[in-house]
């Protein structure tokens, strides 16, 4: 790296890269490039120029900000890409991982924590937000990427919590899966261990916000 750090960002509002930008124009040490409004314009934006670090956001129209990722590592592997976004759904963490993205930060981060993450990744390393890291499971043999908790269930125990979502008891689950009401309550507690969650409601409430309520 340089000794500024060339920063791109890359958010369909307007209003979002206006304020992020007035932010890290005050740290000495970093400079904003510019900033874009899809995934497309990054590519061609860091083609065309360096650029040390690209915050992006999750959520925009036309290319999969995934896939620009990608393509990014192969065209400028020097680039690093950190990912920004009001969501922090399992799979959005996966597929983020996936493509060996050095960030994830939600939204709600202030703006110094995002100073810190531009930082941090600049200088070789990584940066999570804390909400993201508690869904992450790390081997610790370092044989496996990391991934997120959503993907450690078991076809049995996503089809259990689908249920769940949509409001069967453990007998009823256990009649349509042909399965018995022990075994049902065997799968709830693997569910509950594995994504950190307590109760029934929680269950239900996480597999709406991941996607997973419908078949």
């Amino acid at each position: 790296m340089h000794d500024k750090i060339t920063i791109l960002l890359v958010d369909d509002h307007a209003l979002v890269r206006g304020s992020l930008a007035e932010r890290l124009k005050r740290e000495p040490d970093l400079v904003v490039v510019g900033g874009v409004g899809s995934s497309d314009e990054a590519i061609c934006k860091a083609t065309a120029s360096r650029i040390d670090i690209i915050l992006m956001d999750i959520d925009m129209p036309g290319l999969n900000c995934f896939e620009a990722a990608k393509r990014l590592s192969v065209i400028r592997p020097e680039t690093r890409v950190i990912f920004v976004s009001a969501f922090k759904h399992d799979r959005y963490i996966e597929q983020a991982l996936a493509v060996k993205a050095h960030g994830y930060l939600t939204k709600r981060e202030p703006p110094e924590k995002v100073v810190a993450a531009v930082r941090e990744v600049a200088a070789g390393g990584a940066y999570f937000s804390q909400e993201v890291q508690s869904r992450i499971i790390v081997d610790e043999s370092g044989a496996n990427l990391p991934r997120s908790r959503v993907s450690t269930l078991t076809p049995r125990e996503l089809e259990v919590l689908q249920y769940i979502a949509r409001g069967y008891g453990k007998r009823e689950i256990g009649n349509i899966m042909n399965l018995s009401t022990k075994t049902i309550e065997n799968h709830t507690t693997s569910l509950m261990a594995k994504l950190r969650i307590h109760d029934r409601v929680d269950l239900a409430r996480f597999a709406f916000r991941e996607g997973l309520a419908e078949t």
